[in-house]
């Protein structure tokens, strides 16, 4: 098969496309003909080495973590799925997915795939969606609850503005000037210009007590110190990325780091297929680039300004 590959640690631009063995599916595992694959900025700290300490991998390595397509075989003790099944899921056990093929365990992290949701829409739901939902379910809003969103027109940051709008909070979501209308549509009420002020401050002028979440999809560790100073006292900072976040300043707030595999239920994955599916929820595709391209994909993942997801084509 065809496939994205890094030989080493290093920058995407490093990556080849190249022949690879198929892979098999073993005991409990599925393997899917890939129609899409979408990128997660993760996947670059991955192959960066960034996280090598708690994330090592072994070389060739393949990148993607997300994907939709087809049921090619079906491993030992899988009766859920058959061949020829449209599907789509979260391969972060088994990564691999920026290829003609990948393997996945049959679980939560896979579901069939709506009839009216296309490849390239349902690749790009699960990592996000299903973090945005951890995160969510962390923090607990209610209607009336003011959130501030950093990192909104991302992959993540558009699933969390979506559902928090829903859910009655009023978002503010950062966003340059080119995507403030669709932060708006998404359902901000606020779209906050990064590059023409400091974000912390249009927030308390906004809000001068702060505001009752943070979600900073952006920082990480100590970096988070800025955000932390727009919360209410007793308020919630919220962080996926991970690292130390200690010294942010602020005693007096609730500090929490948390992924998509926190907090979460066996059919999210569902659910957010079908709400995809039935127009609830938009899903931004900011490109679709073929296989041959990858290397470039990850490259813009890592060097430009990008909306929505990245998502390649084998």
């Amino acid at each position: 098969m065809k496939a994205l590959v890094a030989n080493a640690y290093g920058p995407p631009s490093a990556l080849t496309v190249t022949d690879m063995a198929d892979p098999e599916p073993a005991a409990g595992e599925v393997l899917v003909a890939v129609e899409a694959a979408a990128l997660n900025p993760f996947d670059l700290k991955v192959m960066t080495g960034a996280v090598r300490d708690f994330n090592p991998i072994e070389f060739p390595y393949i990148p993607g973590m997300d994907a939709a397509g087809t049921i090619a075989a079906v491993g030992p003790g899988v009766t859920r799925f058959s061949g020829g099944e449209e599907v789509f899921g979260f391969f972060g056990q088994t990564p691999g997915t920026m290829a003609e093929y990948a393997v996945i365990a049959d679980g939560p992290f896979l579901s069939t795939r709506p009839g009216e949701l296309d490849a390239i829409r349902a690749a790009a739901i699960p990592e996000a969606g299903l973090t945005a939902i951890s995160l969510l379910r962390a923090v607990g809003l209610h209607a009336g609850s003011t959130v501030l969103v950093i990192g909104a027109t991302g992959g993540i940051g558009m699933f969390i503005v979506q559902l928090a709008a829903r859910d009655g909070a009023a978002v503010l979501a950062t966003a340059g000037p080119e995507d403030s209308e669709y932060v708006r549509g998404l359902g901000a009420a606020e779209a906050l210009d990064y590059r023409a002020g400091d974000v912390v401050e249009e927030t308390l002028r906004l809000h001068p007590g702060g505001v009752d979440v943070v979600f900073d999809l952006v920082n990480m560790g100590a970096d988070l110190a800025p955000s932390a100073q727009a919360v209410r006292p007793g308020g919630r900072l919220i962080s996926p990325r991970g690292g130390h976040a200690d010294g942010l300043g602020r005693d007096d707030i609730t500090v929490v780091q948390t992924g998509l595999g926190e907090h979460r239920e066996p059919v999210d994955l569902d659910r957010l297929g079908a709400q995809v599916a039935a127009g609830v929820l938009a899903i931004e595709i900011g490109a679709v680039y073929m296989l041959e391209n990858g290397p470039q994909a990850f490259v813009d993942l890592a060097e430009t300004h990008t909306r929505g997801k990245l998502v390649v084509t084998p």
